[in-house]
């Protein structure tokens, strides 16, 4: 089953983050006239990105689709389409592995994400097109749109905002919108 909101009209179709100045790993999301703070990959923003470094790429990427955790998060609104997350369902990080940056399912014996994970950071998981059309190996796995942690604790390359925030964006996003990710 997937989660479908009204195709959004009219609404803005970039979202802009910039490095926050003097904090490698937080950034400033601004889109639909708003910006909300964010954290960003513990070693800041990278134009070379490669699996494990700790960068978000710097790059403008669309938005794909995206994961929620449905039995925390009731019908969020937004255009993009949100496939349920459940048991089972993991992201492959392995380089070397034919679903390298691919969804997957357990049981799966190489290097993974967990989708359903208790630590609520993909509890709404949105999908950006960084080495997902044209895969490279090891140029960067699961770089998503996410959850924060308290504090704003550093991600391992992907953008991560406050539940709060999350619920204010999405009602923008839809398949397309493009995250632009500048110094």
């Amino acid at each position: 089953m997937r989660l479908k909101a009204e195709k959004s009209v009219g609404r803005p179709s970039t979202m802009t983050v910039r490095a926050k100045p003097g904090d490698r790993s937080r950034a400033l999301v601004s889109f639909g006239g708003r910006t909300e703070e964010a954290a960003i990959g513990r070693s800041g923003m990278s134009s070379r990105k490669r699996e494990g470094d700790g960068a978000t790429p710097i790059a403008s990427l669309k938005l794909l689709y995206g994961y929620a955790r449905t039995d925390r998060i009731r019908s969020p609104e937004t255009a993009l389409d949100l496939i349920p997350i459940r048991s089972g369902m993991l992201w492959c990080d392995e380089p070397r592995h034919a679903s390298y940056n691919r969804l997957v399912s357990a049981p799966f014996n190489h290097s993974h994400e967990r989708m359903m994970r208790e630590d609520g950071l993909y509890d709404v998981c949105l999908v950006m097109d960084w080495n997902m059309t044209g895969r490279k190996r090891y140029g960067g796995s699961a770089i998503f749109f996410h959850i924060a942690k308290p504090g704003y604790k550093p991600t391992e390359g992907c953008v991560a905002v406050s539940v709060p925030a999350m619920r204010r964006l999405l009602p923008f996003m839809r398949r397309g919108t493009i995250v632009k990710i500048v110094r």
